[in-house]
């Protein structure tokens, strides 16, 4: 038997962004799960949804606690008969915990990134760690183990199951990096993170004061807010500053990523399941992750790639000069990258896992 499913959440992002999390609910109807989305009528991923059988409702919180919002939902979850509902950001949880207050129907909500719930913090009770919630599904296994120590539900119901994704959405033709000024025969690591402090481009930098004088090393840095007197200061002190190229925001950074030798993501904190090490993988791109968040979870060490501790430039500064050094261990390192993705990360799985999940939660 199956159920019958309400997920709120906003599609209001790029087709690709919001993918992986997308095809989680189209395949799960097509597992047979009656399942119904609550999200903006104008998403351009809403046509795909209704062509593969998801019925959506035009509505999505503006606020992150609404009155008008509870009171929707609420009415939805009255007439509806559902038997469960999955809510992805805060302002869906916050409103979907409330309205279903007294109500029999399943609450489970979604944690993409480690930290930031403590329950010293009262803002967390509106969410994750709300009296309502029965079950909270993770993007991975360091952001549910996180989570297990604060939370007053069931640990059992905390779960992880991966955003898959499936190498026919990447069909990018690499770019040519020589717009960057990235010589031909250059050997160039690409980093995909917009200038936020805990994705540690400082320490990124820093790496390239260890690094051999001599090298043919580029770095291609890809991401927002990167043109700052702050990043340009790294820059200008790092004895490889004609090698480091500025990229900025792109909507077609797997095209590049899949351009470079290898990839590199050096956060230091607060990761949850990174898309972007992941298009590099599907792209055949050798990847160096910190040990933090899910990060590590997506490739075996020494084999689809590289781990190494957050914060840690010299360790990092190693790991990259590994690469170098033997460019024909890192183009198989970046070929066992992609068959891992196939193999342990794909969307079909997702939606098996998910669905799976909810069966044992409502007891089926």
């Amino acid at each position: 038997m199956s159920f019958k499913l309400l997920i709120i959440s906003s599609y209001k992002d790029t087709w690709n962004s919001v993918r992986p999390e997308a095809e989680i609910f189209i395949g799960m109807a097509k597992l047979g799960v009656d399942v119904t989305l609550m999200t903006q009528g104008d998403a351009d991923y809403v046509p795909r949804f209704r062509e593969n059988g998801v019925k959506v409702i035009d509505f999505h919180p503006k606020k992150k606690f609404q009155w008008s919002a509870v009171k929707r939902i609420r009415q939805e979850l009255k007439q509806g008969g559902y038997d469960a509902v999955y809510m992805f950001n805060n302002k869906a949880i916050t409103n979907g915990l409330f309205a279903a207050i007294g109500l029999d129907v399943k609450m489970v909500s979604y944690r993409g990134q480690t930290g930031n719930i403590s329950r010293w913090d009262p803002s967390s009770y509106l969410t994750h760690l709300h009296p309502r919630l029965d079950g909270i599904l993770c993007v991975a296994n360091a952001v549910r183990d996180d989570l297990r120590n604060h939370v007053w539900i069931n640990p059992d119901n905390v779960a992880t199951v991966y955003k898959g994704h499936s190498l026919e959405w990447y069909q990018d033709t690499p770019a040519d990096l020589s717009q960057f000024g990235v010589p031909k025969d250059a050997f160039t690591f690409g980093c995909v993170a917009n200038a936020r402090p805990r994705k540690g481009l400082p320490v990124l930098l820093a790496a390239t004061h260890h690094l051999p004088a001599d090298s043919n090393i580029h770095l291609l840095l890809v991401g927002g807010g990167m043109d700052t007197d702050e990043v340009r200061a790294l820059i200008d002190a790092s004895p490889m500053k004609d090698r480091i190229h500025l990229a900025g925001f792109r909507t077609d950074a797997p095209a590049l990523i899949a351009s470079c030798s290898a990839s590199i993501l050096p956060s230091t904190k607060r990761e949850g399941l990174p898309k972007t090490v992941i298009e590099a993988m599907v792209y055949g791109v050798a990847p160096i992750v910190s040990d933090t968040g899910g990060s590590a979870e997506l490739i075996v060490d020494g084999e689809s790639g590289l781990v190494v501790q957050p914060g840690d430039d010299a360790g990092l500064a190693q790991a990259m000069q590994t690469l170098w050094q033997r460019p024909e261990q890192t183009l198989k390192m970046g070929s066992l990258a992609k068959e891992r993705i196939e193999a342990h990360f794909h969307t079909d799985q997702s939606a098996q896992q998910t669905k799976a999940y909810f069966e044992r939660l409502l007891g089926r």
